[in-house]
């Protein structure tokens, strides 16, 4: 199972909404945080989210039993370990 973490802040929201729109991710809360769980690699396009470099590059907050592949200006890919 991959899983990631995002801080529920307004700068996320496109982050968020993205995830969410993805039938093959499950999106719920934990504290301040989004918790993005899928069974195969969890995959959020940059441009789809409407967030700029900065706010891209600091979405993640943490991974749960996973690791990130790619991070770059074009996407988020995050792989179970």
């Amino acid at each position: 199972m991959t899983r990631i973490y995002v801080l529920e802040v307004p700068e996320n929201d496109g982050f968020v909404k993205v995830a969410v729109e993805d039938p093959s991710i499950t999106v719920d809360k934990v504290g301040p945080y989004f918790r993005l769980s899928a069974a195969a690699d969890i995959v959020i396009d940059r441009r789809a989210t409407g967030s700029r470099h900065a706010v891209w590059y600091s979405a993640l907050a943490g991974l749960e039993d996973s690791r990130v592949v790619q991070q770059d200006k074009d996407a988020l890919r995050v792989t179970a370990r």
